[in-house]
């Protein structure tokens, strides 16, 4: 089966399905971590549920175009988990959230992936012909697929003017670049143009974002106090000793001794880190 996992005829596709499987797994449990921090608030906070909105609706699309094409297991598994990891966030989402939040998660729940996909289905099955369906149903997986490709566009817009990388994660961005890897050679071993043309724009834009956060993350400095604390550790206490900033001269310190004849004075020390 051309499609199908543990393919001995062809391991390059089977290498490929699971790869994207395990990498795309990682991606839709990204956002774990934000759910926990709205439990523990008991509160959604002010981010939107629009994107777990279209996610679901990717997700049951791909569905449809793998059931529609037969023999795309990678595609039809990992999607049915994705369909299936969306719906609990926007069940929880729905749990926290305020009352206006709430009804707006439900309209575009009820606009998207309700009515947008059943007119899809509709159109493919009533109005396309069986020989046209794949062809048809792909071409709308591509769009749809670029231009969630291209939203992140308003994220790398605000971080090139804030020149801040707080509201980019790098690793979701690696990993999005390493999915978008791993799927555009499925679509390229399975030769299927709808699977691998909208993942050259996804490796494009992760990469974009990756470069952005290397460009303007800042080091992360480890702030020294001005006074050491109070230790006694076994033995008698030792005071606290305020460090002592030295001046920029190069000739002489404050006090007039030079500098070649001044004793080793401690400084703080900060150390780059990783970007925060």
């Amino acid at each position: 089966m051309a499609g199908g996992f543990l393919s001995m005829e062809h391991p390059a596709i089977t290498i490929a399905g699971i790869a994207g499987n395990v990498i795309s797994f990682l991606v839709f449990l990204a956002p774990v971590t934000t759910f926990v921090q709205v439990y523990r608030k008991k509160s959604t906070g002010g981010f939107s549920s629009v994107p777990y909105v279209v996610a679901l609706f990717s997700s049951v699309l791909w569905i449809f175009y793998a059931l529609v094409k037969t023999n795309s297991r990678p595609l039809l598994t990992i999607n049915a988990f994705g369909c299936g990891v969306e719906a609990a966030y926007i069940i929880f989402y729905l749990v926290y959230a305020p009352k206006k939040a709430r009804v707006r998660t439900i309209a575009y729940f009820l606009l998207l992936d309700v009515a947008a996909f059943g007119l899809i289905v509709f159109a493919t099955l009533k109005l396309v012909g069986p020989a046209h369906r794949v062809k048809f149903l792909g071409s709308v997986c591509l769009a749809f697929s670029m231009a969630v490709f291209v939203a992140p566009l308003s994220i790398i817009v605000k971080v090139v003017k804030t020149k801040s990388v707080e509201f980019m994660p790098i690793g979701l961005s690696f990993c999005l670049a390493l999915s978008a890897v791993a799927w555009f050679c499925y679509g390229l071993f399975t030769k299927d143009p709808y699977v691998m043309y909208p993942n050259v724009g996804g490796f494009f834009f992760s990469c974009i974002q990756i470069g952005l956060y290397f460009w303007y993350c800042k080091p992360r400095i480890d702030i020294v106090s001005t006074t050491l604390p109070t230790m006694t550790h076994g033995a008698a206490p030792v005071p606290p000793v305020e460090l002592i900033e030295l001046p920029a001269e190069t000739g002489k310190v404050a006090d007039g001794t030079p500098r070649s004849r001044r004793s080793s004075r401690f400084s703080p020390r900060t150390d780059p880190g990783w970007c925060a």
